[in-house]
């Protein structure tokens, strides 16, 4: 990208910040303890609920419709009205508890709600990603996505905070009903902010200029890419880490642990915090070293953060999941980052579109099917009055045990795969 280019897109590279911030917000409303609250309160149970928050994975997998798109020149005015109706969607979760509806239809209406919303969410999230980092210098792209994650980082600490404290005066007041319309009324408010930031982002042309590109045959060029491929591996590989264990965490917090939203909000501000801090030294890292090494080390730590919450339980919960939260900032400060750039550093450039919706469409479903296969022993745990094994465990400390030995795998995976054998980062 020459100087010229970068004096043209700077103010969209702005608007790119400010559209992934917003997303963000309503990605917390959305997930999580905010999620979980919503869910139980229609009578959602645990293993379900983790199920219902895997639907993040289960939706990229719809980006494999994205290999169809990489002949599409313009996505722009594609982007804004999916990503308008996906925002009113996730409004509708907000809904669906106060609406005078049989109670028996609720968790159906909910689950749908949040199925179609992330459908609509990954549908257009390669083309949308690849023309936004088109915007960016390829040799910079890790110190802009830690700006972009610091500003996201350090708005959602106070959007959380406010939030959480909001929700929880309004359930002290026994006005449950009330704290969802405020939830709901500001996802909608995020939404008209972040559409017209997508409309001032300007478009780049982001496919080659000629005939339409066969998706077939992009597919088999990319098969055909050996780091690429491991690439896509350690994508998959990270996916069944968090698919076994994070969905599960939402209903822990409320329930096990007894924490407030307040209290999820604090913890909110210390994970935004570190990772702020973190997120630039990162970013540095890899630009000078590579995302693969910089995914290494990420994962360890993600890893000891695990191995924490093998020990999480009650008595010492906020102590405990306070510190695996901070260690999985640190983490995911580069994590977040190398998941796309490692794509984008392997696959050819005219088919970056086609190669990340690949990509998050393995993320997706692997994710999407772990949590699914591990929900039966979530109950099953619950059910046993939390002994596994002859063992007073809960779901969740067993779970945590799973995704330490994916963290090791996928170590492994990435020392003696991808850092021993790739190309080396000029």
């Amino acid at each position: 990208m020459s100087t010229e280019e970068k004096d043209i897109y700077r103010q969209s590279r702005l608007y790119v910040i400010i559209e992934a911030a917003l997303e963000y917000f309503v990605a917390l409303l959305t997930g999580g303890a905010f999620l979980a609250k919503v869910s139980t309160s229609i009578g959602i149970s645990d293993s379900l609920t983790g199920i219902i928050s895997s639907f993040v994975s289960l939706g990229c997998a719809v980006q494999l419709f994205s290999l169809f798109m990489g002949g599409i020149k313009r996505v722009k005015w594609l982007v804004i009205p999916v990503t308008l109706f996906t925002q009113m969607f996730f409004c509708l979760i907000y809904v669906i508890p106060i609406v005078p509806i049989p109670s028996g239809l609720k968790p159906v209406a909910f689950v749908a709600c949040v199925l179609t919303a992330n459908i609509l969410l990954q549908l257009v999230g390669s083309p949308k990603l690849n023309w936004f980092m088109s915007l960016v210098d390829d040799r910079k792209r890790g110190v802009f996505t830690a700006n972009k994650e610091i500003v996201s980082l350090i708005g959602g600490m106070i959007f959380s905070t406010v939030m959480g404290n909001i929700v929880d005066r309004y359930e002290a007041a026994g006005n449950l009903s009330g704290a969802f319309i405020l939830c709901g009324v500001t996802i909608f408010v995020l939404m008209i902010l972040q559409s017209i930031t997508i409309i001032l982002t300007r478009e780049t042309v982001i496919a080659p200029v000629g005939k339409r590109s066969n998706p077939f045959a992009n597919i088999k060029t990319l098969a055909k890419n050996k780091f690429y491929l491991m690439a896509v591996g350690v994508s998959a590989l990270w996916s069944i880490t968090n698919g076994c264990s994070v969905p599960f965490y939402g209903t822990y917090q409320i329930r096990e642990l007894g924490f407030s939203l307040t209290f999820v909000a604090v913890l909110g501000i210390v994970y935004a915090i570190v990772r702020a801090l973190v997120s630039r030294f990162w970013g540095r890292f890899a630009d000078r070293h590579s995302f693969a090494r910089m995914m290494c080390f990420c994962i360890a730590i993600a890893g000891a953060g695990y191995l924490i919450n093998v020990f999480t339980a009650p008595a010492n919960g906020k102590v405990f999941y306070t510190a695996y939260y901070v260690l999985t900032a640190i983490s995911m400060a580069g994590i977040n980052s190398a998941l796309t750039n490692l794509i984008l550093d392997y696959a050819p450039y005219a088919l970056r579109t086609e190669a990340l919706a690949l990509s998050r469409t393995v993320y997706g479903l692997a994710g999407f099917f772990t949590t699914l296969a591990v929900s039966p022993l979530v109950t099953y745990i619950q059910n046993n009055g939390n002994r596994f094994l002859g063992l007073p465990l809960y779901a969740q400390q067993v779970v945590s045990a799973m995704a330490v030995l994916f963290c090791a795998a996928l170590v492994l995976f990435l020392w003696f795969g991808i850092m021993k054998h790739a190309p080396k980062k000029d």
